[in-house]
């Protein structure tokens, strides 16, 4: 594998900018242009954007090496084989998108688990809207997104080979994003993403290299799933 680190190149700021627009699936569009293959190939990397000092980075995963960015942009490449032991201790950045499934009349679809639970909360006391609810019943947002997104990522920590330190956990950054796409038809392109940090400890290192190189939950075609790690302080 390969991790690259994707920013500005010194002095070309405002070259870099005009080279890339803003948004999840502009971004993707841009990102694949250094992964190009033949159409068809699976895509075969992860990426993050962090915003530092006004400007915009990019920390991907990828199985094959990038190719050269657009004019403005530096690509920094190094090897990426993370020695992991069971009981490694590491502290990690995430950005998901947690859904959950379900089914129904035979199909199933994919839901925020932010919002699956203000609907389980409306559920509960008989009532069809949020505005329904009186203001002092109503958790505050933060409250609602650390515990069902905080659900979301326990669940899935065992098959993704680590244990989740719950008292450690910050989750933020609740976003809806939307954005409206063209390729064969016009859909609109909607997800949300949540930020967490914290730390874990790994407990089954193939299926934890595994979740290193494939990600956590979905929309990782659009900056969510990358679980970026480092040693524990």
């Amino acid at each position: 594998m390969f991790f690259s680190l994707i920013v500005p190149a010194e002095g070309r700021e405002r070259e870099a900018a005009r080279q890339r627009l803003d948004g999840p699936y502009a971004e993707h569009q841009w990102l694949w242009r250094l992964f190009a293959a033949p159409e068809g190939t699976p895509r075969d990397f992860l990426y993050r954007r962090r915003d530092v000092g006004g400007l915009p980075r990019y920390y991907v995963v990828s199985q094959r090496a990038p190719g050269a960015a657009d004019p403005g942009w530096e690509v920094r490449v190094r090897d990426y084989a993370p020695q992991l032991r069971a009981g490694d201790r590491l502290a990690f950045e995430l950005r998901a998108n947690p859904t959950v499934r379900h089914g129904r009349d035979g199909k199933s679809s994919r839901h925020d688990v932010v919002m699956e639970a203000k609907k389980k909360l409306l559920a509960e006391r008989g009532l069809a809207r949020w505005d329904d609810l009186p203001e002092d019943e109503r958790p505050p947002l933060y409250e609602l997104v650390s515990d069902a997104a905080g659900h979301w990522l326990d669940r899935r920590a065992e098959r993704c080979g680590f244990a989740l330190d719950r008292a450690a956990l910050v989750v933020d950054a609740y976003t809806q994003h939307g954005r409206h796409e063209r390729r064969t038809a016009e859909r609109e392109l909607s997800f949300s993403s949540v930020d967490f940090s914290g730390e874990l400890v790994v407990t089954e290192p193939a299926a934890f290299a595994r979740t290193l190189a494939e990600g956590i939950g979905t929309a990782r075609a659009f900056g969510c799933g990358l679980l970026l790690v480092r040693p524990a302080a």
